[in-house]
């Protein structure tokens, strides 16, 4: 079993789903991501597994700290969304998930670049079905693209591959960091400049690039997120966006160019999200929000920067899975999450409202909420590298992130005017799913000390070792007054009306592309086409005319060769036919 990815329990384990029926089912697909779980616990630290496949080794399964973090949250996403999706009987959405949910995990432990790619490949399929399953004209459209955007990315990756082995002869992927060095540099990553090291490199920035959504290349997320299904997008957000994050940690930790990339994440979503109608939207532009820090803490490279964005991706799953649960069981039950179409469902939803306002408070980063223990290490290593420019920048970000998903989303949901809806409870396996991810959104920021064992190095507050402590006075009143600022920001701005209107966001950037610009692009050389195509036509049409009417000018019975020959012409050509022929047959 020591041969054997954790995550290929749940992808093998997929395959039987369509076999079973009912209740054998549903606890079937609960026990897989639990065996996952503690077969990957019982792997023995820095376990490594060779396999020679040509003149190249490859390394299927590598565990240390790093890993074993996303492992576990990874396990951890897949049990709560199998969960909250027990009253669905669609087995394309079982699988789907599943599936999706192995081939993360798997691409977590991989060592080299081929099980990289196969398996975040995989995950890229597996989730596109989680969209297609709404089975809509819409969602079949959102699905494609998604799907040719991850392919894409996919491509950009394995070009990369063929660069990098043709260069280094080598398919090893990412470092193991040293416990005892505080600047860290991934394997991509030169330690002089700072920037990626060859063209390859590039490659493999841009692929990760796409799929954990930097500023031009996000549109998808925030396209296709929303149009998943109720649970789909529960597994949507947990996978691919923080498996990037994963594969930018592992490879390009130190890089300079993260860091501005990152601190336009965390900034540029504010606008759209607080214009935004539709509240699933929302949390996917507050999700870019979120990969910035993660994006900054990777590209500071310090050991507390790295910890900070391996424990913000791990608060991040729960709390966003939270949110995206409680926008989905509101979707549920009222068959939609437009802000200007709900308010009021406090009365009849009141454990959703509770756990969404969970979840808000979390990543708002409010004390005693996971965000809070999680996103300071982010900006304390910020400080501590004397950026104030970046640390300035991620404050604004996150009094961001409390007006348009720390009381928006919760606010016109289940609050705002009362839109007169009166509905049941979101069912029990949701409630289930949603309280154990609110249960950990307050256990990790009150008892934090078990997430941070699990980090990579050691917590500490800068490079001398001294310990960290969130709780400090000065730590808990610098966030409440940014948070009771950014409150009194919201509150007046609604109060007087200020507020901007909910509409439906577009992005002024790559969505006009790939929306606007290239349709009519192809409309235009579609128009371009159909002339030439039209035009070349009349003229074959015209040519083949003309000849028709030269051969029955010739041969109708009106035409030349339609006239009877005379006894004498004929006998003439007969006569110089046959000596044509005599001729050829004595020369």
């Amino acid at each position: 079993m020591n041969s054997l990815p954790p995550g290929m329990l749940l992808i093998l384990g997929a395959l039987v789903i369509p076999f079973l029926k009912g209740r054998t089912q549903k606890v079937y697909g609960l026990l897989l991501p639990v065996l996952s779980a503690m077969h990957m616990v019982n792997l023995p630290p820095d376990h490594l597994i060779h396999v020679q496949m040509f003149d190249y080794v490859l390394t299927p399964i590598r565990v240390d700290k790093l890993s074993l973090v996303w492992g576990y949250v990874f396990h951890l996403a897949a049990l709560v969304s199998i969960i909250y999706q027990l009253h669905v009987k669609d087995k394309l959405q079982d699988v789907a998930g599943i599936m999706y949910a192995g081939a993360a995990i798997t691409a977590v432990f991989a060592g080299d670049m081929v099980t990289l790619f196969i398996f975040s490949e995989l995950a890229a399929v597996a989730s596109a079905f989680l969209i297609y399953a709404n089975r809509n004209t819409r969602s079949a459209t959102v699905g494609t693209r998604y799907f040719i955007i991850q392919m894409v990315a996919g491509v950009l990756m394995l070009f990369g591959i063929l660069l990098w082995v043709h260069e280094t002869q080598s398919l090893d992927f990412g470092a193991t960091y040293s416990s005892g060095d505080w600047q860290l540099y991934g394997m991509f990553v030169d330690p002089e400049s700072r920037m990626p090291v060859n063209p390859a490199a590039w490659l493999f920035l841009i692929a990760f690039g796409i799929k954990a959504a930097f500023p031009f290349l996000h549109n998808w997320l925030q396209d296709s997120y929303p149009e998943g299904t109720v649970t789909g997008t529960v597994f949507l957000s947990a996978f691919t966006t923080k498996l990037a994050i994963y594969a930018l940690a592992r490879s390009f930790a130190g890089a300079d160019i993260l860091v501005p990339i990152g601190l336009a994440m965390t900034l540029f979503p504010i606008f759209f999200a607080v214009i935004e109608n539709d509240l699933r939207k929302v949390l996917a532009y507050s999700l870019n929000n979120q990969l910035g820090f993660m994006v900054v803490g990777v590209g500071l490279g310090t050991q507390l920067a790295l910890n900070g964005a391996a424990s913000h991706a791990f608060a991040h799953i729960i709390y966003k899975g939270l949110l995206f649960m409680a926008m989905g069981a509101v979707l549920f039950r009222t068959g939609t999450v437009k802000a200007s179409e709900l308010g009021g469902l406090y009365k009849s939803m009141p454990l959703t409202c509770l756990f969404c306002i969970i979840g808000s408070l979390s990543i708002s980063g409010f004390p005693i909420f996971s965000g809070f223990v999680t996103k300071s290490l982010t900006l304390s290593a910020a400080f501590d590298t004397h950026q104030i420019w970046l640390f300035v920048g991620l404050l604004v970000a996150s009094a961001g992130v409390v007006d348009h998903s720390g009381i928006k989303i919760p606010f016109f949901a289940f609050f705002a005017h009362d839109a007169g809806r009166r509905v049941k409870e979101a069912p029990l396996n949701m409630l289930i799913a949603m309280g154990i991810a609110a249960f950990l959104c307050i256990f990790i920021g009150i008892y934090p000390e078990p997430l941070y064992a699990l980090l990579p190095f050691d917590v500490q507050a800068d490079a001398s070792g001294a310990a960290w402590q969130n709780y400090t006075a000065s730590h808990i009143v610098t966030s409440l007054q940014l948070l009771l600022f950014a409150a009194l920001g919201f509150a007046v701005l609604y109060r007087n009306g200020w507020y901007p209107s909910e509409l439906p966001a577009l992005n002024i950037d790559t969505d006009v592309i790939y929306r606007k610009v290239l349709p009519a692009g192809i409309r235009w050389i579609a128009r371009i086409g159909r002339k030439g195509i039209d035009g070349a036509r009349a003229k074959a049409l015209g040519i083949i005319n003309g000849f028709i009417v030269w051969i029955r000018g010739h041969h109708s019975p009106e035409g030349i060769m339609g006239d009877p020959w005379s006894i004498g012409a004929t006998a003439l050509w007969a006569a110089v036919l046959l000596g044509i022929y005599l001729i050829m047959a004595y020369l």
